[in-house]
């Protein structure tokens, strides 16, 4: 059987199945539809979802890495996390939060915080499922808890994240954090609301109220996906809002690049050309931002 052929109407499918309204019922109808058969939508529907086999770049394993599951203080509660750090740091290093996607705290953000590890940061992966009992196997479980989750709550556990790191012991105390579609959107809310925050980077993520703008303190790095509409709609606003702020912000648009670009687990819309750039992008900032 020839590898079946993935387009763009299947793939912005994918994302209102994931993002909006369509249960998996009415997606596998229309990724039915417009592959031509159940059989071919069989096969394709696991190349648009994310593999969690394929999540490992870094091993957990990895000598050159100190990873630990940890519990901290949220704002009303314990929070959950995946704490790395380089094996062989000798001195305090800046501190870098990463946010997961409405899947949860899984293996593929776990290894996310692993090669941000590397790059030479005490890196925290927290599950801001933790008040519901933490980041279940079941995917699609994850998403309707994500979606349940009460937003003030979550971005006053955010704020408790940085605070945690801003005191850590193996912190310099300048703390950043970078965040991916659901975790992008929490970047920028943690902007507005964390005066500590010294970085933030939000790959695809939803934009803040305009009217919150003028509270942000952070450097904002900001990658958007060329065809991702539905999260572009906000892009120009919130530029405009950033600009007369007069805010430190870079923004990034990937052209030909879809939603969920950097995620490498997912075959058909990981855009290496993008993720690769978007990544060295990244480091670079967070260097001079946090150093």
């Amino acid at each position: 059987m020839d590898k079946p052929v993935i387009t763009q109407a299947m793939i912005d499918a994918y994302d209102e199945y994931t993002h909006l309204t369509l249960d998996r019922r009415r997606f596998m109808e229309r990724l039915t539809a417009l592959a031509g058969s159940a059989a071919a939508a069989a096969a394709i529907a696991p190349m648009l979802a994310a593999n969690s086999a394929k999540a490992e770049i870094v091993a957990a394993t990895d000598e050159r890495i100190k990873g630990e599951d940890i519990t901290y203080p949220g704002a009303d509660g314990d929070m959950k996390g995946y704490l790395v750090r380089p094996a062989n740091a000798t001195g305090k290093l800046p501190a870098v939060i990463v946010i997961h996607e409405n899947r949860g705290l899984n293996s593929h953000i776990r290894d996310v915080a692993r090669r941000v590890a590397l790059e030479g940061f005490v890196a925290l992966a927290p599950d801001f499922l933790s008040p519901d009992g933490g980041t279940p196997s079941d995917e699609d479980k994850a998403r309707e808890m994500i979606s349940a989750l009460d937003q003030a709550e979550t971005s006053e556990n955010a704020v408790a994240t940085v605070t945690y790191l801003n005191g850590h012991a193996e912190s310099t105390g300048n703390v950043g954090a970078i965040g991916f579609c659901w975790g992008g959107g929490l970047v920028n809310r943690l902007a507005v609301n964390s005066p500590d925050l010294k970085a933030g980077v939000a790959y695809y993520g939803s934009q803040p109220k305009a009217e919150d703008v003028p509270k942000i303190r952070a450097a904002l790095l900001l990658h958007y996906a060329g065809l991702d509409e539905r999260i572009n709609a906000g892009i120009e606003d919130y530029r405009k809002a950033l600009t007369e702020s007069g805010k430190d912000f870079t923004i990034h648009v990937y052209e030909g690049a879809n939603h969920a670009f950097n995620n490498d687990t997912s075959a058909a819309r990981y855009n290496k050309e993008a993720a690769d750039l978007a990544w060295q992008r990244t480091v670079e900032f967070l260097m001079a931002k946090l150093a």
